[in-house]
């Protein structure tokens, strides 16, 4: 499903944006009478799958060694609303999503470093990357809930 990069950032991409949508939707519903426990499920939601799709900004920006300051736009793109989607129009127009996941070592001296072999050794074994940024990010969205919703109670 995931074949390339470029394919898992748009459906977190696409993903983001629409739990935008239920968040925002859920505080109009919360405005026009709803029970406040809308705004908790919906912003719950959103939580995790923008967790989700940081940590997936971050392993792309890893695998296509784009520059830092495109990794952090990536990623703070999450914060506004629905801007996920024209980032990623921009990144796959500019070419900074084309390839393939780099599973292999070429000559390229970026290819030494230690992260980059740590990076090639998870995308080898895709189902324990995927349990791992998973638990990470559980374990991220389980402790911003005890520290609190954003904006405090």
């Amino acid at each position: 499903m995931f074949r390339t990069p470029d394919r898992l950032f748009r459906v977190l991409a696409i993903a983001e944006a629409i739990t935008w949508t239920l968040l925002i939707s859920a505080l109009i519903a919360r405005a026009a009478g709803a029970p406040g426990v809308v705004v908790t499920v919906g912003g719950g939601i959103h939580g995790f799958v923008f967790l989700a799709y940081a940590a997936t900004a971050v392993l792309v920006a890893l695998n296509q060694r784009w520059h830092l300051g495109v990794a952090i736009l990536a990623v703070a793109s999450a914060i506004v609303p629905y801007a996920t989607i024209p980032m990623e129009i921009w990144l796959h127009r500019t070419g900074r999503l084309a390839g393939d996941w780099r599973l292999e070592q070429t000559d390229d001296p970026r290819d030494a470093r230690w992260y980059d072999r740590l990076m090639r050794w998870f995308l080898r074994r895709p189902w324990v990357l995927a349990i791992l940024l998973a638990v990470g990010i559980v374990a991220l969205y389980v402790i911003l809930l005890l520290v609190g919703p954003p904006g405090g109670k």
